[in-house]
C-alpha cells in the first residue's frame, strides 16, 4: 500500500512537467502548491463496564494540488490511518512499528465555468455539513465517484454519485446525493444557510456492513448482515454573526431514513464561538446529536462519537487556540450515551488534547 500511494503522488510530476503552461513565461513547478499537517493526540476513554483506556496517537497528511491548466486541476494526497475510511489516525504501539500510509485523495477538479465545477476520482466530501458537525460523514470520509458542485448567487447545490462497495457475485452499492440551498445575507445581522437534501444507498439489505462488517450500530440479521434500505431526506440551516469581534456560527442538521419505522431518526444542534487561525485566537464549540440506531451508515458517521457509529446521543465540547499561524492546541471532550437500542444503555467519555503543525 505504502508504494503504490507514493507511486500515484510522483506519478503527477511528469503529467505536469509535459502539460502546457498556464500562463506565458509559467513553469511547471508555479503550477504545485504542498501542503501537510502533523497533528499529535492524547486520549482518554473511559466507557462504563469497559477498563479505562489511555493511548498517544498521531496523524500526518501530505498532498499536492497542481493546476493542468487554468480551468483543471489535480489534488492527490497521503494519509496515515491504512484503510479506514472514517480515520487517519495511528497509535503509538506495537513494538515501534512502521506505520501504514494510504491513498487519502486522487481527484480531477474541473472549473467548467464560474458556476459550475466538477470533481471526480476520491474527493474531500462535497455535501454541506452544517457546523461541519459529522453528524451523517466523519471529517475524514473522502468518497470516491463524481461530483457536480453548483454556486450562482445566493443558490448552491450538488449532485453526486458515489461507489461504496463493488461485488463479483452480486450487484454493486452506489450511493447518489443530491443537496441544494440558500444563502442569505441579513445586513449587519450576519448570513443565513438554509438548505436540504436526499440520499439513497442501493443494493444494502443482504449484505454485510461495509468497510469491515461492523454493524456500527446498525441493525443485522443472524448472519451479520444489514436488514434495511437507507434513504435519507435531510435539512440544515446555519447562520453566521458575530458577538462584539467574535465569530459566532449556530447550526442545526436533521436527516430521517424513509425506509424504516423506528430508529430513523439523527440530528445535532450547537454554536460555535471565535475561530482560531493565527496566533491568539481561540475557538469554543459545543454540539448535541442524537443518532437513533438505523437514521444513517454508521460505518461512516463520526468515528470518535460514542465510539463511533450510530445507536448513541449526547455532548461534545471543543475548544482551540492559535500558538502561531501554523501551530494550534486543542481539546475536545465528548460525554455520551450508546446502545440504546440494543437496550444495554451505558455512559462513554472520551477526552482528546492535539497538538496541530501545519504547512503550506
Amino acid at each position: 500500500m505504502k508504494v503504490k500511494a507514493m507511486a500515484v503522488l510522483l506519478s503527477t510530476v511528469p503529467l505536469l512537467a509535459s502539460a502546457p503552461a498556464t500562463a506565458e513565461g509559467e513553469s511547471w513547478t508555479d503550477r504545485i502548491k504542498f501542503k501537510g499537517d502533523i497533528r499529535l493526540r492524547y486520549e482518554g476513554i473511559d466507557e462504563q463496564f469497559e477498563a479505562n483506556r489511555d493511548r498517544m496517537r498521531f496523524r500526518t497528511r501530505f498532498g499536492l494540488s497542481a493546476a493542468v491548466r487554468d480551468d483543471v486541476k489535480i489534488v492527490v494526497q497521503l494519509a496515515t490511518g491504512g484503510n479506514n475510511p472514517v480515520s487517519t489516525n495511528q497509535t503509538f504501539d506495537d513494538g515501534f512499528s512502521t506505520k501504514d500510509i494510504g491513498l487519502d485523495l486522487a481527484y480531477v477538479d474541473w472549473k467548467v465555468n464560474d458556476s459550475l465545477a466538477i470533481n471526480a476520482g476520491k474527493m474531500k466530501n462535497p455535501l454541506f455539513k452544517a457546523g461541519k458537525v459529522p453528524l451523517i460523514w466523519d471529517g475524514d470520509l473522502n468518497p470516491e465517484g463524481f461530483a457536480a458542485k453548483f454556486s450562482s448567487g445566493m443558490f448552491f447545490g450538488t449532485v453526486a454519485g458515489f461507489s461504496v462497495e463493488e461485488r463479483s457475485s452480486t450487484d454493486d452499492s452506489l450511493l447518489y446525493a443530491v443537496q441544494g440551498g440558500m444563502k442569505f445575507e441579513l445586513g449587519d445581522a450576519g448570513k443565513l444557510t438554509a438548505g436540504f437534501g436526499y440520499f439513497a444507498y442501493t443494493d444494502t439489505v443482504g449484505n454485510e456492513p461495509f468497510y469491515n462488517g461492523k454493524a456500527k450500530g446498525n441493525s443485522v440479521n443472524l448472519d451479520g448482515d444489514y436488514i434495511f434500505d437507507y434513504k435519507n431526506t435531510e435539512v440544515f440551516a446555519q447562520f453566521d454573526t458575530k458577538v462584539s469581534d467574535w465569530p459566532l456560527q449556530v447550526f442545526a442538521h436533521y436527516t430521517q431514513n424513509g425506509e424504516v419505522s423506528v430508529q430513523d431518526t439523527a440530528y445535532t444542534f450547537g454554536a460555535k464561538l471565535g475561530s482560531a487561525k493565527k496566533k491568539g485566537d481561540f475557538e469554543f464549540t459545543w454540539i448535541y446529536q442524537d443518532i437513533e440506531a438505523d437514521s444513517v451508515i454508521g460505518t461512516f458517521s463520526d468515528s470518535d462519537f460514542a465510539g463511533g457509529g450510530t445507536d448513541a446521543k449526547g455532548h461534545m465540547f471543543k475548544t482551540k487556540y492559535g500558538l502561531s499561524r501554523k501551530i494550534f492546541l486543542g481539546g475536545t471532550f465528548f460525554v455520551n450515551d450508546k446502545d440504546r437500542f440494543q437496550g444495554t444503555e451505558h455512559d462513554y467519555n472520551r477526552v482528546q488534547i492535539d497538538l496541530e503543525f501545519k504547512f503550506d
